[in-house]
């Protein structure tokens, strides 16, 4: 799994140059991508940092025209915190445009998601488990990612910050997560971190291809 963070100190930074970590961030951020990272473009509508959609947009862009799309993992689209359907109303129509700029597309499934009537499967990349914790954690959370590896896209967990919810995002089968478990005492957290990532990549299991559920 590729845990996306801030790029706030050399050594985070480092760490998303040589592939250990990646790179997120949103319009009012104004993160400098580092050389050679995968990134990913959040929206800043969790929190303050949500500028309008075509000011958001056209920072979108820039960003894609300036690091390129190649290392892009997703740029989410605009979505409603905590509302299902209202973030359906508000995504539909920006997913085309983002995969128009040559990057996938990802959609932040939320509370209320229960139904495929507001996942629009078929124009979207990457699925996004945003919401609140309860929901991203739980069944309805879990059935959507196992449906979303079945039609062979990768999945996302948001605001994962300790080491039992990234192994909850390993199990649903997420390629990647972010969190702010860095910004605090990232001096300490980063070698933490990469140990946990690393536990993940070389634990044990009892699990196979066939037997994944």
């Amino acid at each position: 799994m590729l845990y996306l963070a801030n790029p706030s100190t050399p050594e985070i930074r480092h760490a998303m140059t040589v592939g250990d970590l990646g790179c997120i961030t949103t319009p009012l951020q104004g993160n400098t991508i580092p050389p050679g990272a995968w990134w990913a473009a959040d929206n800043g509508r969790f929190g303050k940092g949500w500028p309008g959609p075509e000011r958001w947009w056209t920072w979108l862009t820039r960003q894609v025209h300036h690091y390129g799309p190649q290392n892009c993992l997703f740029a989410v689209a605009p979505d409603r915190p905590f509302d299902a359907a209202g973030t359906f109303t508000d995504s539909t129509p920006w997913l085309p445009r983002i995969r128009s700029l040559g990057i996938p597309a990802a959609y932040a499934a939320q509370d209320g998601c229960d139904t495929n009537d507001l996942l629009p499967w078929p124009d979207f990349d990457v699925l996004f488990l945003a919401g609140t914790t309860e929901w991203k954690t739980g069944p309805v959370a879990e059935r959507l990612a196992r449906q979303a590896h079945q039609l062979g896209k990768p999945v996302h967990m948001g605001r994962v910050n300790s080491r039992k919810r990234l192994r909850l995002a390993d199990w649903f089968g997420c390629a990647s997560a972010d969190g702010t478990y860095l910004t605090y005492g990232p001096d300490q957290n980063l070698p933490r971190l990469l140990d946990w990532l690393n536990d993940l990549d070389h634990q044990p299991t009892l699990l196979t291809p066939e037997r994944t559920p």
